[in-house]
């Protein structure tokens, strides 16, 4: 109970400092642009790099198996492990953001909400 006391005060403490809350929303914005993670997919034959904000960057395929794929051979089996590549991407840059939102929340003094901010995150 005296954390729920903590983290009312801290939220309170922010409430009536909207520079610091802007400035923290500015910091995560920020870094949430810089991750680049990989998805994989195929033993890394498609690749897909992801940012922290779930942008899709590039998808890559093996040019070994990217000849057959662009004759039309196997569309189906391309078009799987490209969605799986992605998805993979998609799943690591929720899990860097949600690295990147609870290390400012512990900065800002809000640590004991961080359960609760998952719910906030994609």
């Amino acid at each position: 109970m005296l954390d729920q006391f903590k983290a009312m005060g801290a939220i309170a403490g922010l409430l009536k400092d909207k520079e610091k809350v802007k400035a923290a929303s500015d910091r995560v914005r920020a870094k949430l642009e810089a991750p680049r993670v990989e998805g994989a997919a195929g033993g890394g034959a498609v690749r897909a790099t992801v940012t922290g904000t779930a942008k899709v960057l590039s998808v890559s395929i093996d040019p070994a198996i990217g000849a057959g794929f662009a004759s039309g051979e196997n569309k189906s089996l391309a078009e799987s492990l490209v969605a799986e590549a992605v998805n993979d991407g998609l799943t690591k840059a929720r899990e860097a953001a949600q690295a990147i939102v609870e290390a400012e929340a512990q900065e800002m003094g809000l640590a004991d909400m961080i359960p609760g901010l998952k719910n906030f995150l994609p």
